[in-house]
């Protein structure tokens, strides 16, 4: 048995006998600490409880204008976020949950009849696949045939996280979206810190250094994400902190899009981009990332990166751009608010 069959084993022996809900849980590593929407919260209301008992989230990686999707769930789990979703996506979507443990499966499909019709649907828009995140084609997960892929906490999990961000880039449509919260790290964790199974587990052996991360991410094509919320992670046990020393860990909800007109950095081509209002959940503004709110009706100096996302993906309607890339200006400043030009227009950029 290979190392990365070896920690796949572990980490379905955890998910699957170790631990029976949240309860179980050894650390705070895998709680949620994002603001949950309004909207959502009542549709977690209509989620039966032992799914949510089952949740083991760090963050809320449910982006907007879902409506019509297909959306993939990688590491469903119990179905929380895939059910959230399905009500999201409405009818005319549906969702696909990945997880690789049979027993967390087990329970989101003992449920699915019941949540479709809860959620308002005569027939479930839900389909529970096991099998492994490096291996999608595997489960019928085509190329280009995704909108969104939504994940919480579960890509650490993965030996081969390379595998796994290529397999995401692979199924993702032009201008579709990666959207998932995850436990990154400040340094790489020690590899023997995965012989521990409540570190594996619980989501901090298998954290992502930042760095890594971010080539894993240029090695696939995505040359900028964004982040959209962070918070620090403590982890509350005595000898999980032993056995972690100084490592600092905080749960990240991290956005990137597949763009090919993305760059490395950001670049001025003093392009300007209107948010127009047009979605009911954020009527006042949209949030981007944690740079980026647009003020519903304000102009906003953008680099090309930023007016990609908001004019190539599926956000196209709610945006009104203005310019485009025929004159460069230099590199965009992202430390600082953009300067202002004629269209009165302000902004920033990561």
């Amino acid at each position: 048995m290979t190392e990365h069959d070896k920690t796949q084993v572990a980490v379905k022996d955890y998910y699957g006998a170790a631990i029976g809900g949240v309860r179980d849980l050894a650390t705070k590593a895998c709680c949620c600490r994002d603001a949950i929407p309004l909207r959502h919260q009542a549709i977690l209301a209509e989620i039966d409880r032992e799914i949510l008992d089952r949740f083991y989230g760090c963050g809320s990686p449910i982006p907007p204008c879902l409506e019509g999707c297909t959306v993939l769930d990688l590491g469903c789990g119990a179905g929380r976020d895939a059910y959230l979703v399905s009500r999201l996506v409405g009818p005319r979507g549906r969702v696909i949950g990945v997880d690789m443990t049979a027993e967390q499966l087990a329970v989101a499909r003992r449920h699915q009849a019941a949540q479709g019709e809860r959620l308002g649907f005569a027939r479930s828009n839900v389909d529970f696949r096991e099998g492994r995140f490096e291996d999608l084609a595997a489960l019928g997960v085509a190329d280009a045939s995704i909108d969104v892929v939504i994940s919480n906490c579960a890509i650490n999990l993965s030996p081969d996280k390379a595998r796994v961000f290529a397999e995401i880039f692979r199924v993702l449509k032009p201008g579709g979206e990666l959207c998932f919260s995850d436990v990154f790290a400040d340094r790489r964790p020690p590899p023997d810190l995965a012989d521990d199974p409540v570190l594996l587990g619980e989501c901090l052996a298998g954290a992502m250094y930042v760095e890594d991360f971010r080539r894993l991410l240029r090695s696939v094509g995505c040359l900028d994400c964004r982040v959209v919320s962070r918070s620090a992670i403590a982890i509350d046990n005595p000898a999980a902190e032993a056995r972690v020393g100084a490592i600092g860990f905080q749960s990240l909800t991290i956005r990137a899009f597949k763009l090919s007109s993305l760059e490395d950095v950001c670049e001025d081509y003093g392009q300007v981009a209107v948010y127009l209002g047009g979605d009911p959940e954020q009527p006042n503004g949209f949030v981007l990332d944690d740079r980026h709110l647009f003020e519903t009706g304000k102009p906003m100096l953008v680099c090309g990166n930023t007016a990609a996302m908001v004019s190539e993906t599926r956000f196209a309607r709610l945006f009104h751009l203005i310019g485009d890339r025929s004159r460069h200006f230099g590199r965009f400043d992202c430390g600082a608010a953009a300067p202002a030009t004629s269209t009165a227009a302000t902004g920033s950029c990561c």
